[in-house]
């Protein structure tokens, strides 16, 4: 579903955002993306839902190549694609169903067609009672939810979630990391940035460990992939002994000079 091979992402100034990181992310597969602030996290989803492209090596999204893709392809591509921002992203001069329908309208979908999944989308979020309220009406969590919907109604194959807990207390936290299990329980890959190691810690899904650019930590890469599981595997958590070893480092946990880390003994390092 979504392959990074020996990329590597350079800007003008300073080294490399992300430096020869490879891994797959398998069809239906709940993924945790990890690591300190400026890790590389969040260039990997714009790569991803191709806001950046690589400098080198290839991305390779639902059969899309970074290699080739022109603006047609990636509007293509970015059909199949939902994202959640931690800032929420809302219209604030919209209400909730209006919000999510214009994800709707941007793409052409005919107007008969709106209405009914934009209800279908807010009741799965648990929100069809407040389709009527705007932004400021709604909580943080509410917000998030909201965001939820507008990513969900294209039915996209993968989720991109950015930190979407960041902002929200633990209650809501909760919530809407629930919704984002559900999601995957109807076989949506989701792949989640976050720095909050007591969900990765509760949740023992995949983890995908950044630091200074690389990719340090993958829980999966003693699991081999052929190309007949990249298409077939099943979605859910990854085996716990994969974890049991050596969990993401907390950033107050790893001092600021500390070397890249290594994966745990007996586990094959990240390709």
């Amino acid at each position: 579903m979504i392959r990074f091979t020996h990329v590597t992402k350079r800007y003008p100034k300073g080294g490399p955002a992300i430096d020869d990181v490879s891994f797959h992310v398998n069809r239906g597969e709940f993924v945790f993306l990890t690591g300190p602030s400026g890790a590389g996290k969040s260039t990997i989803l714009k790569m991803v839902y191709v806001e950046e492209r690589p400098s080198a090596g290839e991305v390779k999204v639902a059969g899309f190549s970074s290699a080739a893709m022109g603006a047609g392809t990636v509007s293509k591509l970015r059909r199949r694609l939902g994202v959640v921002f931690q800032d929420f992203r809302l219209l604030e001069d919209r209400t909730a169903e209006q919000n999510v329908a214009f994800a709707l309208e941007v793409i052409g979908t005919p107007e008969s067609a709106v209405a009914p999944k934009v209800a279908r989308v807010l009741t799965q979020v648990g929100l069809a009672g407040k389709s009527t309220a705007f932004p400021h009406e709604l909580s943080g969590g509410e917000q998030q939810r909201v965001a939820i919907a507008r990513a969900l109604v294209n039915d996209p194959l993968v989720l991109l979630a950015d930190e979407p807990t960041g902002n929200l207390d633990e209650r809501a936290t909760r919530g809407v990391f629930q919704l984002l299990r559900e999601i995957n329980a109807t076989g949506t890959a989701v792949m989640m940035a976050t720095h909050d190691l007591s969900l990765v810690k509760a949740h023992r899904y995949r983890t995908l460990e950044m630091h200074r650019g690389k990719l340090v930590f993958d829980s999966g890469a003693e699991f081999p992939a052929s190309a007949d599981e990249f298409d077939t595997a099943v979605p859910g958590p990854a085996p716990e002994p994969a974890l049991q070893g050596r969990l993401p480092l907390a950033d107050a946990e790893r001092p600021a000079d500390a070397p890249d880390a290594a994966p745990a003994d007996g586990a094959a390092e990240a390709p």
